[in-house]
């Protein structure tokens, strides 16, 4: 055994406990002139990973030394915060001077040790485990001595420094990719520009940075698309096995451009009741386990959609071709049928490998139309209208039993943003809920209730879709809120039921500020994520719930469609060797992509109303105030954007009332909620926000 070994072991028995190199020497006894082959040897272990040196002066290993694992999150500012991986042990952040970040920045994953500080929530960096950037977006500035990347990314607090010979034929002021290749100590890393976007005024480019910021997968590689082709060529394949619902009445329901379908449904009457089909896309027939095709998806776990295109999760081969269900087109499903009583109970259901050919493609728009008595869509669909009426009629049943359940339904108004390839205009209607999408809404839920609760019954393999209720803290913050609006708000913050919220939300129905509470209490809640346990949703006031409906956009449903047939073709066994550990990683896996996709496309829709209200400056509107700080009001406009009121603005000494989300002065108080007449005064393109002046209130 090597002397490196022999320390390492003495540490590992605790003799050598978070001791500093004098004292090691004193319990090892080594001579004062063997101390620096000894702090050779320590620096070596420590190199390795196996020791760590803290701030002053103690070896140990990360546990013996009180070491905190997590991830950098940068201020512009120099300082940064700690989000420890470990949330049981340490759930608050710790702040890191920057003088303590010891070559960390934003992003990466660190080691720290506690330094308390003035506030005792003090740590320093002891060791950089990985790096968080490989590559940065921003904008790149040249002068006569060198080249810098200014990071798009704010909180990555500093450039990155280009050396002049590698950057001489770039033009200054473009929007550039520099991929990092140093991390010099004490200095901005050095890096290099690996692809230039366009200029920094071009639209365009700046929506092509925000997703090259997230790193998200673009064109597919050629072995992958070239496998699309040979499956989609496939086409059904054997259908002797599945049961054959052609002759059913079976529709599409979707927006008007929509080009990937999931899902299509069918509904009759049967023993006083009905009878429910959710059919959906078979995409595991195409999309193997580890093939190609596979891996691809797994890395792109959700398909991600702007404005003016999707990122598909799987090529258009399989994603609009041979998977979706095109009207009047033979194609393979997994469907999930559902006996359901006249109060919303489901007394029976089957999940059976299928074929079905979609007679109509309707889109939400028709079916409203339907509803609403137009003659001519209901003439143009005859066969299908009275089955549409039946949707509704269901879908008002299930809707009254999820409400009796205490399901929390949320009206967060999402911005409809159109835009036009050919003419390049952007378009933001008003926001409108249709009925029509609560009919989808209300049967996709079902399905993936239904199916769930079939697979934790037999304790089978599988990803649930888990919320769980909010903390404490956030529940009570939230309850702080609503009564700031004048809302009753009596529940228990430490245990707060689906149902609480629930009321909450229908005593605010007809408020301005109904769509502000909506938001609010979605941030007091937890994040919505995948997990192989059974964790219940609490949105929902669902005790077992999945993500069965879109496998053609979402990982986790083509992972769960795989193990659901396994077990279908009487495979438990091979299904619990061969997905349990894959699903807790697709489970992650999925979780942080959608997170991720999530981000980006907020980004992106907001560099859209940005661009829009550009062409909206002078005008005045109505709006709501959303937002109260200390340095402004944030008002939002029915169709959605938001814009900001600073505060100089404003006639009179304002100060702000945090308590109850108010600016106040001796003459006049504005809170949340509060209706007000405004004008378009300009935007800013590098915060993707639009500026408003007060008028007047209304």
């Amino acid at each position: 055994m090597s002397a490196k070994e022999l320390i390492f072991e003495r540490f590992e028995s605790g003799e050598l406990s978070a001791d500093t190199l004098p004292q090691i020497c004193k319990k090892l006894n080594i001579p004062y002139r063997e101390r620096n082959r000894l702090a050779e040897l320590l620096n070596e272990l420590c190199k390795d990973g196996k020791l760590f040196l803290d701030d002053v002066g103690k070896y140990g290993t990360a546990k013996q030394l009180g070491l905190i694992q997590g991830r950098v999150q940068g201020n512009e500012r120099g300082f940064a915060f700690l989000v420890p991986f470990d949330r049981e042990t340490y759930p608050e952040d710790f702040f890191i001077p920057r003088k303590r970040l010891h070559g960390a920045w934003h992003g990466d994953e660190v080691l720290c040790t506690k330094t308390y500080g003035k506030e005792g929530d003090e740590v320093s960096v002891v060791q950089i485990l990985n790096r968080g950037y490989k590559t940065l977006v921003g904008t790149f500035r040249r002068d006569r001595r060198a080249g810098y990347l200014i990071p798009d990314e704010k909180r990555f607090a500093t450039d990155i420094y280009i050396p002049l010979s590698e950057c001489f034929n770039i033009p200054n002021g473009v929007k550039a990719v520099a991929k990092i290749t140093s991390y010099p100590q004490g200095k901005s890393p050095g890096g290099e520009i690996i692809e230039v976007l366009g200029d920094a005024d071009d639209f365009f480019a700046e929506e092509l940075s925000i997703i090259r910021s997230y790193n998200l997968r673009e064109e597919f590689p050629p072995h992958v698309e070239k496998e699309a082709k040979k499956q989609e060529k496939r086409g059904l394949g054997d259908i002797s096995h599945r049961r054959d619902f052609r002759n059913e009445l079976i529709v599409t329901i979707d927006g008007a451009d929509t080009r990937d379908i999931d899902d299509a449904i069918s509904l009759q009457r049967k023993d006083g009741g009905y009878l429910l089909g959710v059919h959906i896309a078979d995409v595991s027939h195409y999309v193997e386990h580890r093939s190609p095709l596979d891996s691809e998806a797994y890395e792109r776990g959700t398909s991600v959609y702007f404005p003016d295109c999707v990122l598909p999760m799987l090529p258009r081969a399989l994603s609009n071709g041979i998977c979706s269900l095109n009207e009047n087109e033979d194609r393979l499903t997994l469907s999930c049928i559902m006996q359901i009583d006249t109060k919303g109970n489901v007394k029976k259901s089957e999940i059976v490998e299928g074929v079905i050919r979609s007679r109509h493609k309707m889109t939400y728009d028709e079916v409203e139309a339907i509803l609403n008595g137009n003659e001519a869509t209901a003439k143009k669909y005859a066969d299908v209208k009275d089955t549409v009426f039946l949707f509704a009629e269901l879908t008002r049943i299930l809707q009254q039993k999820r409400e009796k359940k205490g399901s929390v339904t949320l009206d967060i108004k999402e911005a409809k943003i159109l835009f036009d390839n050919q003419t390049q205009e952007i378009t933001i209607p008003d926001y409108k809920r249709l009925f029509s999408h609560e009919i989808i809404e209300a049967f996709m839920v079902l399905a993936n209730e239904t199916v769930a609760e079939y697979m934790h019954s037999i304790n089978a393999p599988f990803i649930y879709r888990v919320h769980e209720k909010p903390s404490e803290e956030k529940a009570r913050t939230f309850q702080d809120f609503a009564k700031t609006l004048g809302l009753t708000a009596r529940f228990q913050a430490d245990d707060v039921k689906p149902y609480d919220y629930q009321k909450l939300l229908k005593s605010a129905e007809n408020m301005p500020a109904f769509s502000i509470l909506n938001r609010t209490m979605l941030r007091s809640m937890q994040k919505a994520r995948y997990d192989v346990e059974n964790l219940g949703h609490f949105g929902l006031a669902s005790s077992c719930y999945c993500h069965f409906t879109s496998p053609i956009r979402r990982y986790p449903d083509l992972c769960i469609h795989r193990i659901i047939k396994e077990i279908l073709h009487g495979g438990y066994e091979t299904a619990q060797k061969r997905y349990t550990d894959f699903a807790e990683n697709a489970a992650k896996q999925s979780s942080e992509k959608e997170r991720l996709a999530t981000d980006a496309e907020r980004d992106v829709d907001d560099l859209y109303k940005t661009m829009y209200m550009s062409e909206h400056v002078g005008q005045t509107y109505e709006a709501v105030i959303s937002g109260v700080t200390s340095y402004g009001l944030f008002a939002e406009l029915p169709n959605t954007v938001e814009g900001f009121i600073p505060i100089e603005t404003l006639q009179g000494t304002y100060t702000f009332d945090e308590a109850h989300f108010a600016l106040r002065s001796p003459k006049e108080t504005f809170a949340l909620g509060e209706m007000l007449f405004i004008k378009v005064v300009g935007v800013d393109f590098d915060r993707r926000r639009t500026e408003f002046r007060l008028l007047s209130k209304l």
